[in-house]
């Protein structure tokens, strides 16, 4: 028994608020001219205690009950309301379309939406790693984002709102394909192919893994031809390499305060978004679905602005942007995509701006890049500045990388046994003995050959066998 009803009984209130009927008794006992009194406690009496401790309890339970649900959070209440999108005819049935268009000068956040025409191909290509982007026409890409029945994928999950914008001219077009009874989906998808035949690529944000995928089993079930698929730009997977030094994550909310400076407001939380959809199902208030597709258009202009970003600070090589994190991401994706050139202006940059771990991992690999290109003064001179905020096993790795220079690089052997000798916990134990006793044999050859005859000329050196 729950405590609502276990208070009820020992208090003589009903689950409802309302008093406990009492049993009458039987004819004979009751006189006809009494009337049937309830007991009254009498004043002074004490309370049963078993009925205060059930009420604390009680109110203990509902105070954690509303905490439980502030912390859920719960679908936003609106006055019924007309669909935020109207009928649109089309050879293939009735689609609900939201359309509008964005002038050349529309910015999300501190970004211009048309940034994203400016990016040039082979470099998107290189940051994203995918090659197959490199012969791309940007003018024509279709940026694309899904507003789902759950999160789980399979043939139960439904797009019931896909997100559209394209360029015209340096405007952008933003259209919203929803889906207004389940079962209808045929007509919707049908639009959905004819808008990517004429595009040259998708642009998502965790498109490849999620959206693409379902949509892709959305037209198996529902017996359309799928469209021929386009090369793909997840900018999910570019904001994860550039931006792994922030330590927020990559949740396009974060990027698009941290990165474009822009705030929602209103926002609806992203778990609340099929509760809305299957409450518009069951009572047709099509206003309970405003904030569903405002949060669509904001996701599309998010695509828009970030790649902007993303293409003009690659380009830029270090040149623009302040953030050592971003720059020391920047790095890695141009090495990984084997532009030592652009990957080395990165890493210069991002250590003369940057300190503690940030810096000390420039540093390296901008010495890494300096040996590349056979500038081993401008290696050394990296390394030892990085021992300067390295600490433990990276002190060592940077000690074992100077023992490596001074080695086989510089000749300076002294020097080499120098960092070598504070190298072991960057190797192991075998490696690090072997390392010491080569070491400490080519110093000992070295002295021998070196030392002095009476005449103070050095003896010749044995040749080698």
């Amino acid at each position: 028994m729950d405590l609502k009803r276990k208070l009820a009984r020992l208090g003589g209130v009903g689950p409802g608020g309302k008093p406990v009927a009492k049993p009458s008794p039987a004819p004979e006992a009751v006189e006809p001219s009494s009337p049937v009194v309830e007991p009254v406690p009498e004043p002074g009496k004490p309370a049963d205690s078993r009925v205060e401790s059930l009420r604390r309890q009680l109110g203990s339970w509902s105070e954690r009950q509303e905490a439980s649900a502030a912390r859920r959070g719960s679908a936003p209440k609106s006055r019924s309301g007309p669909l935020p999108a109207e009928p649109r005819t089309t050879p293939h049935g009735v689609v609900h379309v939201a359309e509008q268009l964005l002038a050349s000068d529309h910015h999300h956040g501190s970004e211009p939406l048309a940034g994203a025409l400016d990016v040039e191909a082979p470099l998107v290509a290189s940051l994203a790693l995918h090659p197959e982007l490199a012969e791309v026409d940007f003018e024509r890409m279709l940026f694309l984002d899904t507003e789902t029945t759950g999160l789980a994928g399979g043939t139960g999950t439904v797009p019931f709102l896909v997100g559209l914008a394209w360029f015209e001219g340096r405007a952008l077009r933003v259209r919203q394909l929803f889906l207004r009874k389940l079962g209808e989906e045929a007509p919707l998808l049908r639009m959905l192919a004819e808008r990517m035949a004429e595009s040259s690529c998708l642009v998502t944000f965790n498109g490849k893994s999620y959206d693409w995928p379902l949509l892709r089993t959305r037209f198996v079930l529902n017996r359309v031809p799928a469209p021929a698929e386009l090369p793909h730009l997840d900018l999910l997977h570019c904001a994860r390499r550039v931006f792994k030094y922030r330590g927020s994550g990559t949740r396009l909310v974060h990027l698009e305060e941290q990165v474009l400076g822009h705030q929602r407001v209103g926002d609806v939380d992203g778990s609340l978004i099929p509760e809305l959809y299957f409450r518009f199902l069951r009572d047709g208030n099509g206003s309970a679905l405003v904030p569903v597709m405002e949060h669509n258009v904001q996701d599309l202009l998010l695509l828009a602005a970030l790649l902007g970003v993303l293409g003009r600070r690659f380009r830029a090589s270090g040149a623009e942007g302040k953030d050592p994190r971003d720059l020391l991401g920047f790095a890695g994706v141009a090495l990984r995509a084997k532009d030592f050139e652009r990957a080395h202006a990165f890493a210069r940059a991002a250590a003369a701006g940057g300190g503690g771990e940030v810096g000390v991992e420039a540093l390296t690999l901008a010495s890494r890049l300096s040996r590349r290109a056979g500038d081993v003064s401008a290696a050394v001179e990296q390394l030892q500045r990085a021992l300067g905020s390295a600490r433990g096993a990276r002190a060592a790795s940077v000690h074992l990388s100077l023992s490596k220079l001074y080695e086989h690089q510089l000749k300076e052997l002294p020097k080499a046994l120098h960092h070598a000798r504070l190298s072991s916990d960057a190797e192991g134990a075998e490696a690090h003995r072997r390392r010491m006793a080569r070491l400490e044999g080519k110093l000992a050859r070295l002295s021998r050959e070196s030392t002095l005859d009476f005449f103070g000329q050095p003896l010749p050196r044995r040749p080698r066998a």
